[in-house]
This record gives structure tokens, C-alpha cells and sequence, in this order.
């Protein structure tokens, strides 16, 4: 069966996917597509999993230890970042060694926090709406994290809040000096500040890690400067959004999942579809996925997929996930216009209507081809299958 459950020991998990996904805890409250004039509390923020999520200054959790940056992917750099805010109680401290596979030394004490300093502070995450490079350019700016998958892994890794500064012209003329007292100290009543040694600020971006620091301490508020994750245990010179872009259009996976410390994910609800994988005898579930996301080469995947039971009505071992292939692209057999994501769960059936999917990009097996009759694209959807198949060494068919 390709059904795998994974063990709520998590000294027994190894696979990173797999310890990921045991960090994940049911959801406090889920609000979405909310008017102003039914809810006009609930405008500027929502609560999901135990993530209060704002893009006000005045409906803040303080005070306040934050991390400040993009955080687009929230791979193991931005991880690093994170460690200082967050207690050693935390789940992030308590699966970091094997969650990141040892690449990163995050059991070490270096950096961390004296527990006394932080424990009456909220873990806040500071990131900028939207994407300073889109302000500047006005082009769209996708994303490898968008804002329903970034919330999950930061309650994952155990932070409280998420600020949303809206990234405005007026936001982005504040001096240095502005940014910190006014933002940083008079709003979030920051006691901690963690950042990447990369980070700059205010106007023009004049602000750089350094003077950060120095505003601060003049305010008694401790910076933590994190170099860049680089060298030795990484193929590229160091970690970083832009790397993980680069390695997803040329779907080098294993770079990929290195940098992000789990495997790139594609989350999206299943909408009805032209059906006719089902009529070659694979049916598959059609996702929508956020307009914002940032898709991978296009191609053939061998995934493994997690539903969403939340909502669904689908009973599963808790934390289970199944196994799958998934076509990204064009479909140019049947001659399609518009790239679309279709999956198809190996040993499993079932309505998916509806229902959230969450898949992970484990293998890439092959680039998207026309083919030149749906008997051909038949047998090599199963090829496909058998090839996802081994690679997920699950039993073939006789």
C-alpha cells in the first residue's frame, strides 16, 4: 500500500519530511474570505494554529523577541535566525537535530538565548507585505512560502506571532533611526531582535545588521547577528532564497530539500477537472494552488501527500501520507493552455473534492512530452507510477 504512518516517536523518525510533519498541531481557528462588516474585530488578523497573524501595529502580542526578515521558504538559514527567540522548550529545539539532518549544528549552545530573557516574550516573526522586490519593481513576485503555508511552518517551529508590515512608500522612506524606535521599540515593545548578518533596513536600505544593533542597544534591547549558513555541508557557497529559486527551475531536488531542510511543498485545494485521467484508469486530483506560489520546472514528480483532515471527513492514522505521482505543466497531449497540477495517489481512492492537499516533492522522474495518442500517455503514466514506485520502495505488481 502506498499509505505510510508515521511514528509519534520522533527518536524513531529519520526521514525529515516525516519529522516536519509531526510538528504540526491541529488548528486553534481557521478564518477565511471574512468582511469587515460582519467582522470588523477580526479584519487585520487571524489565528491559525496557535500563530496570531497581523498586519496592524495596534492588535499586537507584546512584548515582544522577534526575528526580522522576508523569510520567503523559511529554509535553514532563516531557521538559524529563529533560534535565538525561541525557548529551549520549544518543539524546534526538541526535533531541531534530526529535523535539519544534522546539517546545521542546532543543538550547540552558541547563540542561544538565557531562557530567563525570553520566557514572558512572544516569539514574533517581522516580515514585510508585500515583497519589497515587488514594491520596487510593481511586477508580481511568487513565492516560495505563500502566507497559508508560512503560517503552518512557523507554528511548526513554535513562534506565536506573525507581523505583517504593510510595505508601503511610507514605510519604505522611514530613516534607520525610525524604523527601530518607532516599529521595532514603541510598537512591538521588542526586548530581543534576531537577524541575518544580509539583513538591511529603512531608507534606501542605509540600515545594515550593524547599525541595527547599535540602535537597539542604545534602547537596552539585545541584537543577535546570524552569520550566513554556508561551506561544507552545502554543494552551493550558501543558502538562500534566491539558490532554492534556482535549484527548483532546474528541479535539483536534493539541493533543494538540503537548503530547506524538508522537501519543497505544493499546497492546494482539489477542483474539478476534465476527468479524464480517470477514463486511462489513473485518476488524479486536480490542486489550486495560490496564485503567489512559486512553481518548480515543469515536469513529472514522484510525491508524497498529506490531506488535510481538519475539515475533510477523511479518517487517517494521524499524520499519515500517501504516495503519488504528479504531473506540472501544460498537458501539451491534450493540448492545454494554462499549467495546472494534477496528482495521482498510488493504492488509494477516495472523493478529494474540496479537500486540501499538501504534496512534497520528493523525485523529479521526467520533463513533460507530447505524446502522440492518449494510448501512448497512458503507458507511460504507468511507467511513471512504476518509477515512483521504486523509488519509494513500495511493493510492485506482479
Amino acid at each position: 500500500m502506498g499509505l505510510k504512518i508515521l511514528s509519534s516517536d520522533r527518536s524513531l523518525l529519520t526521514n525529515p519530511l516525516e519529522i516536519f510533519l509531526s510538528l504540526l498541531k491541529p488548528p486553534i481557528l481557521w478564518l477565511d474570505g471574512l468582511k469587515s462588516s460582519a467582522f470588523p474585530c477580526l479584519l487585520d488578523y487571524v489565528t491559525i494554529h496557535s500563530v496570531w497573524v497581523t498586519s496592524s501595529l495596534s492588535d499586537l502580542l507584546t512584548p515582544t523577541a522577534i526575528a526580522l526578515g522576508n523569510f520567503d521558504g523559511l529554509h535553514l538559514g532563516h531557521q538559524k535566525v529563529l533560534r535565538p527567540i525561541l525557548p529551549r522548550s520549544s518543539v524546534f529545539f526538541a526535533n531541531s537535530g534530526s529535523l535539519n539532518s544534522g546539517a546545521l549544528d542546532l543543538e550547540s549552545s552558541e547563540g542561544l538565548t538565557d531562557e530567563s530573557l525570553i520566557e514572558d516574550l512572544y516569539p514574533t516573526v517581522v516580515t514585510f507585505h508585500p515583497h519589497p522586490k515587488a514594491f520596487f519593481t510593481g511586477e508580481d513576485w511568487n513565492l516560495l512560502t505563500p502566507l497559508s503555508e508560512k503560517i503552518d511552518d512557523l507554528a511548526a517551529f513554535g513562534i506565536k506571532q506573525l507581523v505583517r508590515l504593510p510595505f508601503n512608500a511610507r514605510l519604505a522612506s522611514l530613516s534607520p533611526q525610525d524604523f527601530v524606535t518607532n516599529i521595532l521599540v514603541e510598537r512591538l515593545q521588542a526586548r530581543r531582535i534576531s537577524i541575518g548578518s544580509d539583513f538591511c533596513f529603512g531608507y534606501q536600505r542605509q540600515g545594515t545588521a550593524q547599525d541595527l544593533q547599535a540602535i537597539a542597544q542604545t534602547f537596552g534591547i539585545e541584537v543577535t547577528i546570524t552569520p550566513l549558513v554556508s561551506g561544507e555541508d552545502f554543494s552551493c557557497d550558501r543558502i538562500s532564497s534566491s539558490r532554492i529559486r534556482e535549484a527548483l527551475a532546474i528541479a535539483d531536488l536534493a539541493a533543494v530539500t538540503q537548503m530547506l531542510g524538508r522537501p519543497y511543498q505544493l499546497q492546494g485545494t482539489v477542483v474539478l477537472g476534465q476527468q479524464l485521467g480517470r477514463t486511462l484508469g489513473f485518476p488524479t486530483a486536480n490542486l489550486q494552488l495560490p496564485p503567489d506560489k512559486l512553481l518548480p520546472r515543469l515536469g513529472v514528480y514522484g510525491v508524497r501527500v498529506v490531506l488535510d483532515q481538519r475539515f475533510s471527513g477523511i479518517h487517517l492514522e494521524a499524520n499519515a501520507s500517501l504516495i503519488g505521482v504528479m504531473n506540472l505543466g501544460l498537458r501539451p497531449t491534450l493540448a492545454g493552455q494554462t499549467v495546472t497540477a494534477e496528482v495521482h495517489l498510488l493504492d488509494w481512492t477516495g472523493d478529494l473534492y474540496g479537500k486540501t492537499l499538501t504534496v512534497f516533492l520528493e523525485t523529479f522522474l521526467r520533463s513533460e512530452k507530447k505524446f502522440a495518442s492518449l494510448d501512448e500517455l497512458k503507458a507511460q503514466i504507468a511507467l511513471d507510477c512504476q518509477q515512483a514506485s521504486k523509488f519509494f520502495d513500495l511493493p510492485q505488481a506482479l
